[in-house]
């Protein structure tokens, strides 16, 4: 069985689709392509792709619409090719869920190496536990929705998170008493790779434990590892609805 990691590319131009699929093959992965979000969801159920290169502007449904789909529902990693290369639509990219941004024209040898280092911090990533994939859970008396996307205290009240918090702390419930690094949490939390994104896991991390410690300044749940990143310390257990 061949084990090379299986890659869909997205993209209405043929040319530059097929220019894609070969040099990816020649480069020992395994390729699906797709003119559009309707083949895109097709080759998605049709196969386990390990990642997806998505072309950022498409007739009709586009990439940032399908990567934002697509990133509601599954993991998988992704990375956008565009033509637009203004700081703020990478930016709007990396928001809607994509894990890296290619501009449009590339080096082949430069998306190849963006696809090896985004598959190799997803493999990276610790396995959550089954036990604590039901919709809320419970940890040292607060309990947290993750369809409401809601979080209550354990005096009863609800506490407001910001889209960053929310996904920062369901990364932390997800994967409890594990060292996270800031890539990985990254990773975690919509797949924000670019290095000028590395602070801002520590700001949201000051704003959360605000928010959910006893004294920020001495947090207890979610402790700081020096050289190595954070550590989400209570027990979390699933609620029974």
């Amino acid at each position: 069985m061949n084990s090379s990691p299986h890659i869909l590319v997205v993209d209405d131009d043929r040319e530059i689709r097929d220019l894609i699929t070969r040099f990816l093959k020649k480069n020992g992965y395994r390729v699906e392509s797709a003119a559009n979000g309707r083949e895109m969801q097709a080759a998605l159920v049709a196969a386990n792709i390990d990642l997806v290169v998505l072309d950022r502007v498409m007739p009709g449904e586009d990439g940032l619409e399908l990567c934002r789909n697509l990133r509601k529902e599954s993991r998988v990693p992704i990375i956008l090719l565009t033509l637009l290369g203004s700081d703020t639509d990478r930016v709007v990219g990396l928001e809607m869920g994509a894990d890296d941004y290619v501009t449009k024209p590339f080096n082949p040898q430069e998306l190849l190496a963006r696809i090896k280092a985004v598959l190799r911090r997803a493999n990276e990533l610790p396995v959550k536990a089954s036990a604590r994939a039901g919709r809320r859970v419970r940890f040292a008396g607060w309990v947290l929705d993750r369809v409401a996307r809601d979080l209550t205290s354990p005096e009863g009240a609800l506490t407001e998170l910001t889209d960053g918090e929310f996904d920062l702390l369901v990364a932390f419930v997800e994967h409890p008493q594990i060292a996270l690094t800031r890539d990985q949490l990254l990773d975690l939390t919509r797949g924000r790779s670019a290095i000028a994104f590395d602070r801002s896991i520590d700001m949201q991390m000051t704003r959360l434990r605000r928010k959910i410690e006893r004294d920020p300044d001495q947090p207890e749940l979610i402790k700081t590892i020096r050289n190595k990143g954070y550590i989400f310390t209570p027990d979390v257990t699933p609620v029974e609805d």
